[in-house]
């Protein structure tokens, strides 16, 4: 008998045994592609040996010191690589151990900061409907997802939400995508104005929406407003870029591409590239004097902050990421990979979008293409895919309320940076299975 807490306890899991590359095997043999890197995590596949020979030197060395007592070399050279590799001024990095407790330092920071500052009036956090941005509670708050939020919602502190830039859903008929993108963007700041711009703190989005909505990219110009409305009235942006950041869409910060800079970001995931728990939130100059110059210590933490270890799988990490550029092979291998999904799926009767940028891609479930209406939550289409696709072989990354957090389903991709053309016949292939197997 199991002792283990599991995710779902109705549902029995093979045991994983081993990873070679963008393979994971389990204990009977069986190989799986890793087409989802877990959860947009395993970017550089399983047992890369550089970043393997980092963790046992590290280890070897010391595995763990308390933040409160000591820095690390692993973790001021990890900083340093970040922050001369981040476009804009982000200037200093906090470390933690995954993408929830980012998000939750960037909150906490946020409101450390423009109370040092004395705009103690300042409390509310604005996001976006269908985000999602961690499962502690000031994280869950934040996000938009309904599903996620129902069951805590007592606990939750208050956050107002505005619509997603989805154009898929959102763009009317008449509408350009520049200016649908104008007209939701500006959203924000009639929320502002509705609550009182000496009370608003900061606005969170993810640069792309990742596990709630499935890859959903901005259109152009959206984050450019969204910068002009913060700057504006004196909100702090920040992104979460703890799905889509480190090279998934195939620049190392995701912002990048919308020619804007955030106050404060959040990344995870891909930093560790799943070698070893970390995650991060980087904050610019300006912020960071505020705290330095004021009282000195930001009133927050966690054991495991700036773990040894971790910051060198970590510094690993960015090393394959930025000086081997494995980061180069993300928009040639996604084109390729896009492409495929075009030619299998662009008029199939149940998919009504492909989108995504770099190896970040998405493909939305639906009942009828024309009409875009979805699926009857109650087929559970999410869950029956993922087993379909897991039965033959593909990890993948489906998720059910893409809408409004109760209707509609999409299917995630992110697969490891290292994948080959060859294996794209393979995602396609199997991911055509699956949906033939799932959908009427």
């Amino acid at each position: 008998m199991s002792h283990v807490f599991p995710r779902h306890s109705r549902k029995e899991l093979p045991v994983i045994a081993r990873g070679e590359g963008p393979f994971l095997y389990d204990t009977s043999g069986k190989a799986y592609f890793d087409g989802s890197g877990g959860a947009a995590v395993s970017c550089l596949g399983h047992s890369d040996p550089a970043v393997l020979a980092a963790i046992k030197a590290q280890v070897d060395a010391v595995a763990f010191a308390h933040t409160g007592f000591f820095t690390s070399e692993p973790a001021e050279r990890l900083a340093g690589k970040l922050i001369e590799n981040a476009p804009g001024n982000l200037d200093r990095v906090y470390l933690v151990s995954g993408g929830s407790e980012a998000v939750e330092s960037a909150l906490k920071l946020a409101r450390q900061y423009v109370f040092e500052k004395g705009e103690t009036k300042r409390r509310h956090v604005i996001a976006r409907r269908q985000s999602y941005h961690g499962n502690t509670l000031g994280a869950l708050a934040t996000g938009g997802n309904l599903w996620r939020r129902e069951p805590f919602s007592p606990l939750l502190m208050e956050t107002h939400h505005i619509s997603p830039c989805y154009a898929y859903r959102g763009q009317n008929p008449e509408e350009t995508s520049f200016d649908y993108g104008q007209r939701v963007a500006q959203e924000l700041e009639d929320k502002i104005l509705e609550l009182g711009p000496q009370e608003v703190m900061a606005f969170v989005a993810e640069p792309i929406v990742g596990a709630t909505s499935g890859a959903v990219p901005p259109v152009e110009g959206y984050f450019k407003r969204v910068r002009e409305i913060c700057d504006k009235y004196g909100v702090l942006l920040i992104l979460d870029e703890v799905m889509c950041g480190m090279g998934r869409t195939g620049s190392l910060f995701a912002y990048e591409q919308e020619g804007i800079f955030p106050d404060i970001c959040a990344i995870a995931k891909g930093l560790g590239a799943g070698y070893q728990p970390i995650g991060a939130m980087l904050c610019t100059s300006e912020i960071y004097d505020v705290i330095q110059q004021g009282s000195g210590f930001f009133q927050h933490g966690h054991t495991y902050n700036g773990h040894p270890t971790a910051a060198a799988a970590a510094l690993a990490v960015a090393k394959r990421l930025i000086d081997d550029d494995a980061i180069s092979n993300v928009a040639p291998m996604g084109a390729k990979l896009m492409d495929e999904l075009h030619n299998a799926f662009l008029h199939h009767p149940h998919i009504g979008d492909i989108r995504g940028r770099g190896l970040f891609l998405g493909l939305e479930v639906v009942k009828n293409r024309e009409t875009k209406e979805p699926f009857e939550s109650e087929l559970a289409i999410p869950a029956r895919l993922k087993i379909a696709a897991f039965e033959a072989g593909l990890i993948c990354y489906p998720m059910g309320g893409t809408i409004d957090g109760k209707q509609g389903a999409h299917v995630l991709l992110a697969p490891p940076f290292i994948m080959e053309t060859s294996h794209i016949d393979l995602i396609v292939g199997t991911l055509k299975k699956a949906l033939t197997k799932v959908l009427p």
